[in-house]
């Protein structure tokens, strides 16, 4: 900050310092462009008088001040103190065509002899002629001499300000850094206040994620820890009947069954876990291609038949072919998460429609079934992991609690929107809006 400051500082005082001095230069030279047009203008009209009645040999006797020219009607030169020699016709000069028409006129251009910049001055006499003066205008040389001492006391004004303003920018300075961010009541400059006040508010906000961070953490340590207790201590309590040979033999494939099972949904739960895991990282890159959500669809409706068969829950694939840039793996996963709930709460004889297609050229996908429906209290929900509406029907049922945790995370990392209609004792509408770019996300 204190280098913006002084850096801000120079420039600022630099273009003031050009400023200025183009400035005196303007007005110098408009000061010395008046000043010898008045001198020149003044000479004419006092010599004019003298010329017509002493002739070229007064023109003589005024010597070589100014450049003095005795140009007849026609435009040839009568007289010239400079040249001797013959000068071509001047009638078509500016000065002295404006004095043939106006009776004066001047003009600054580059002398034909010197080259330097030269004021032309030329008064029409009373017999026609036209006597012309010019004088060299101050060269930027002399300018700048004479400026010299201006400039010297603007460059010293400016090396003062850089100091002072280097002081000023670190005094400036010195309260912000020394600044506590822990206790940001009372500002060292109120224009600070502003930002002192949005710096409050998000250590507040920062402050309360934290806490809902370290909340939701330990909940989830909670459940992973009783969602993975409960089929270990089946498992551990199988296992030990088994080895102390209280089981009778022709019980021992049903335990060793019942082992199975429950090893089975603790090896889903690990799986699901560390699923979810890998989504909350982005830690895994893979490879997107286009995927049809009527053939993957399709493949989980097949998946699926033989368990909804057994509750005679019908299984209907509706809608149009429609492709999205994703994971193909993880949009399955997506798919089957969300059929497999349908069917878990639905109704024994019920229903599941999975509808995929276009809504206002938007690809979607829609699970809806004819179950149990969802409380609007619980409808916002049912995305957070473990989360289970009916915790003893869930049981029964079965799963992880992670299926429809891992849709959300699916649905975040494809760009989709998620939708929820749900009504209690007629069933439950879940649709996927895939509104996001997926070749912007992929690249």
């Amino acid at each position: 900050m204190i280098r913006m400051i002084f850096r801000n500082t120079i420039l600022v005082g630099g273009t003031v310092l050009l400023l200025c001095a183009a400035l005196f230069f303007g007005l110098d030279y408009t000061h010395t462009k008046e000043e010898t047009h008045e001198a020149l203008r003044e000479e004419a009209i006092y010599a004019e008088p003298g010329l017509m009645q002493g002739g070229e040999e007064y023109l003589k006797a005024l010597g070589n001040i100014n450049r003095v020219t005795w140009i007849a009607n026609g435009g040839e030169v009568l007289f010239d103190n400079v040249y001797s020699g013959p000068l071509n016709n001047q009638k078509n000069f500016p000065e002295v065509e404006a004095a043939l028409k106006d009776g004066e006129g001047h003009v600054i251009r580059k002398s034909e002899s010197g080259g330097e910049n030269t004021m032309y001055y030329a008064l029409l006499c009373d017999d026609g002629t036209v006597l012309r003066l010019s004088r060299p205008m101050a060269s930027i040389a002399s300018a700048l001499k004479y400026l010299m001492p201006m400039i010297w006391v603007m460059v010293l004004a400016l090396i003062i300000s850089l100091v002072l303003a280097f002081r000023a920018a670190k005094q400036i300075v010195r309260p912000i850094n020394e600044m506590n961010l822990d206790n940001l009541d009372h500002p060292p400059y109120a224009e600070l206040a502003p930002l002192t006040q949005r710096i409050q508010e998000q250590n507040l906000t920062i402050r309360e994620e934290n806490l809902q961070q370290e909340k939701m953490r330990r909940e989830f340590s909670a459940n992973v820890s009783h969602e993975l207790k409960t089929p270990l201590t089946s498992i551990s309590g199988f296992a030990e009947l088994m080895a102390q040979g209280i089981v009778p033999q022709e019980k021992v494939p049903e335990f060793a069954s019942d082992i199975y099972r429950e090893s089975q949904r603790l090896i889903a739960l690990v799986e699901d876990i560390i699923r979810l895991s890998k989504l909350d990282e982005n830690a895994e890159e893979p490879e997107w291609e286009d995927v049809d959500l009527m053939e993957v669809s399709a493949d989980t409706v097949d998946g699926l038949r033989s368990t909804a068969e057994k509750r005679n829950i019908a299984l209907v694939l509706e809608g149009e072919h429609v492709q999205v840039k994703g994971v193909f793996r993880l949009l399955s996963e997506m798919v089957y998460n969300l059929c497999d709930n349908a069917i878990k709460y639905n109704r024994d004889g019920g229903k599941v429609t999975i509808r995929t297609g276009k809504q206002d050229e938007v690809p979607f996908l829609e699970v809806a079934d004819t179950g149990i429906g969802i409380a609007p209290e619980h409808v916002n929900r049912i995305f957070e992991r473990f989360y289970r509406v009916d915790k003893s029907h869930s049981k029964e049922l079965g799963g992880t609690g992670l299926g429809l945790s891992i849709v959300k995370h699916g649905a975040q990392f494809h760009g989709a929107q998620i939708s929820v209609e749900s009504e209690v004792g007629t069933g439950t509408t879940i649709r996927l809006m895939f509104t996001g770019n997926k070749e912007e996300k992929k690249a």
